[in-house]
């Protein structure tokens, strides 16, 4: 019988990830022709869009948030944030199939979305389809290095699937990410992989 991995009270899922403002992508196969601006332009107080409008809501937890993103959507503003954001607020109010399609929805307008495929983990970890939490955790840190929470909800499966190895790196990769305490927090998570690498690794030795 397999040896139960125990970890410390620290090891709990990070949860899901809301998209706040995000910075107009740039091509990076364009050269920049024209040089930055670097004087300073007087700024007027302008009205936040139907994306930041609701993102204003849904961070007071406002219930009028779900139907101002829609309207974000419908004015074609973050589109993809949009839907990922509305797959949160699904899956709070236990709506396992419309987070899902908002989630994937969010993909489908933009493949390269770091919290969507990060979120769309954290859905199939609450599956307990870790194969497919697997696949997107990963595919979220991929988009996105520094994307702390990935890393430590890989770490999670990648533990529960036996594959410590793996779960040690991705660990690592968190560890190096976040600030101070929440480095020292791990170091007890690191130890007890590391323990259990050496116990597999062991029983392997000796079958053979």
């Amino acid at each position: 019988m397999g040896e139960i991995l125990k970890f410390p009270a620290e090891a709990v899922k990070l949860g899901y990830k809301r998209v706040r403002r995000r910075k107009a992508a740039e091509d990076p196969g364009q050269l920049p022709l024209f040089p930055k601006v670097t004087a300073s332009i007087l700024s007027f107080t302008a009205s936040p869009g139907p994306f930041e409008t609701a993102l204003l809501f849904d961070e007071r937890g406002d219930a009028k948030a779900a139907e101002l993103y829609f309207k974000a959507i419908e004015s074609q503003d973050c589109v993809a944030d949009a839907y990922c954001n509305l797959g949160i607020l699904e899956s709070q109010n236990g709506n396992t199939t419309r987070a899902f399609d908002c989630f994937t929805t969010a993909l489908k307008h933009d493949p390269r979305h770091s919290e969507a495929h990060y979120n769309l983990g954290n859905l199939y970890f609450e599956l307990n389809d870790f194969r497919l939490a697997e696949i997107h955790y990963q595919m979220a840190g991929e988009v996105d290095p520094s994307f702390a929470n990935a890393y430590f909800n890989l770490a999670l499966v990648q533990s529960i699937n036996k594959d410590f190895a793996a779960a040690i790196g991705a660990l690592t990769k968190y560890q190096a990410l976040v600030s101070g305490n929440e480095a020292r927090d791990v170091e007890e998570m690191l130890r007890t992989l590391k323990a259990s690498l050496a116990t597999a690794k062991n029983s392997r030795r000796k079958s053979t």
